[in-house]
């Protein structure tokens, strides 16, 4: 399968917003639809783009006994994309993620680099010891994105099964990743009434320690 055009999928709230409702659990096409202000034709064609480019993968499921068969969409790939982009520089590249090697002290000596090089040759020299330790910062992302990946997964298994309410899951999801929120950030990224927000906050907050100051929310650390 070729590399999908990331850029091209992200460059569309919508099917940014369905990503992030994606990573919290497998989800069925109508339930989609209801966490995204627009149209289920509109949802059905940008979850259709997704999976051309490999970034989704869909399957049916039957719902018990009697129910229907309901059509499932979840996330494909398990990546990092970096990018750069100045007068000078264009340049990205996708860090594939897997299991983390082994935790250990890093120590990048950035004052090795030499600062202010000025014939031609050693300006060269010296973009070339900068790719060195660029690519010791990228491994480095790279083991530490594969951690927060395989944690959240495990994170989110026991919190439905301990909890089982997945709004409280998205909301500490994106506390997780974000550090803060407003209430009308969640809002707005849940789909829901600002009440409705407040509401699944309380309930989060006799699970995991929250602070809300000013309609400003966030994890108490010092509480965990």
């Amino acid at each position: 399968m070729s590399e999908p055009d990331i850029f091209y999928i992200l460059g569309n709230k919508v099917r940014r917003d369905l990503l992030s409702h994606l990573t919290c659990t497998e989800c069925y096409f109508s339930l989609l639809s209801s966490k995204v202000n627009v149209s289920s034709t509109a949802v059905s064609k940008h979850l259709k783009i997704m999976e051309r480019e490999g970034v989704l993968e869909s399957y049916e499921k039957e719902e018990g006994f009697i129910g229907p068969t309901r059509k499932y969409y979840s996330i494909a790939v398990s990546k990092t994309f970096l990018v750069t982009i100045t007068p000078n520089i264009f340049w990205y590249k996708g860090l594939e993620l897997d299991e983390p090697k082994k935790l250990e002290k890093l120590e990048i000596k950035l004052n090795e680099l030499e600062k202010s090089p000025q014939d031609l040759h050693s300006m060269i020299k010296a973009f070339i010891n900068a790719n060195k330790k660029l690519e010791q910062v990228i491994e480095a992302l790279r083991n530490i994105e594969s951690y927060r990946n395989n944690l959240m997964k495990s994170l989110k298994d026991r919190y439905l099964k301990e909890v089982g309410d997945m709004t409280q899951l998205a909301i500490l999801h994106y506390l997780l990743l974000y550090d803060t929120a407003s209430v009308e950030d969640l809002s707005d990224v849940l789909n829901l009434k600002e009440r409705e927000v407040r509401e699944k906050v309380e309930e989060l907050s006799r699970v995991v320690p929250i602070i809300t100051e000013k309609n400003i929310i966030k994890i108490d650390k010092e509480a965990l």
